[in-house]
C-alpha cells in the first residue's frame, strides 16, 4: 500500500470520527479543534487529520480561517430553516416511493423501528432522537432511490443538532404524543402502497416537527437581538 493510500484510509477514519462527534454533540458548535491533540489522540500523524478537516469544511462541518485556526460550524436559524425546506421537499417524495417499492425485509425493518419510538422529549433525550432517526430512514431508503437517500442521510446528521436543541427548550419537557402518533400512521399507509397520503401525512409531520419549532424558535431570537433587520425603510 502506497503512502498516499495510507494517509487515504487513515483521512478516512479520523473523518468519519470527527463528524461522529460533532453530529452528537460532542464537539460543541463554534469550539475549536486542537489538530494536534486530536491526532495524537486517535493515533495519527497531522496530515491524515488535516485531509480529514479539509472534507469536513468542504461539506461546512468545520469552518477554516486564514490562520489554519479549525472551529466546529455554528448553528443558525438560517441554517435550520434551509435544511427544514430541504426535508419538507424531498422527504415527502422518497416516502411516496418507499410506498410503491418497498419489500417485505423493508417492511419488517420499518415495524422493528416503529416499535423502538420514543416521544422526542427532554425526558428521553439521545435515544428518542435515535431511535426517531432510525424510522424515518427505515422508511426513506424503502425508496431504492440512492441519490435521495444520501441527501437525506446529510440533511439528517445536520439536523439532529437542532433537535438536540429543541429539547432544551420549554416545549422540550412536553409529551409529543400526536408526533409519535404520526409515525405509526406513516408507517401504516405505506405497508398499504397508499403513497399520496404518507407523502401528506409527511409534509404534515415536518411543519409540526421539532425541527420546525427549534427553527421558529432560532429565528425569533435573532429577531429580538437584531431587532432592526427586516424592517422596511
Amino acid at each position: 500500500m502506497t503512502s498516499a493510500n495510507v494517509f487515504s484510509s487513515k483521512g478516512g477514519l479520523a473523518y468519519a470520527e470527527l463528524r461522529r462527534r460533532i453530529t452528537s454533540g460532542e464537539l460543541a458548535p463554534g469550539s475549536r479543534l486542537s489538530q494536534y491533540e486530536l491526532a495524537e489522540e486517535m493515533g495519527m500523524s497531522i496530515t491524515p487529520l488535516r485531509e480529514a478537516i479539509r472534507r469536513l469544511a468542504s461539506e461546512d462541518w468545520v469552518v477554516m480561517d486564514a490562520h489554519r485556526d479549525v472551529r466546529v460550524a455554528p448553528m443558525s436559524a438560517f441554517e435550520a430553516r434551509e435544511l427544514l425546506e430541504v426535508r419538507f421537499s424531498l422527504e415527502p417524495s422518497a416516502t411516496e416511493l418507499a410506498a410503491l417499492r418497498r419489500t417485505d425485509r423493508e417492511i419488517a425493518a420499518m415495524r422493528e423501528a416503529a416499535d423502538a419510538l420514543l416521544p422526542v422529549t427532554r425526558s428521553w433525550g439521545e435515544e428518542a432522537i435515535t431511535a426517531h432517526r432510525a424510522f424515518h430512514r427505515a422508511i426513506y431508503a424503502a425508496s431504492h432511490n440512492n441519490v435521495m437517500v444520501r441527501l437525506l442521510d446529510d440533511l439528517w446528521d445536520k439536523a439532529d443538532r437542532y433537535r438536540r436543541i429543541g429539547l432544551e427548550l420549554p416545549a422540550g419537557a412536553e409529551p409529543r404524543t400526536i408526533d409519535l402518533n404520526q409515525h405509526h400512521r406513516i408507517l401504516e399507509l405505506v405497508v398499504a402502497g397508499e403513497g399520496t397520503a404518507a407523502a401528506g401525512l409527511v409534509r404534515s409531520h415536518i411543519r409540526n416537527s421539532l425541527g420546525a419549532m427549534v427553527t421558529d424558535a432560532l429565528e425569533g431570537r435573532e429577531r429580538a437581538y437584531h431587532p432592526i433587520a427586516g424592517r422596511s425603510a
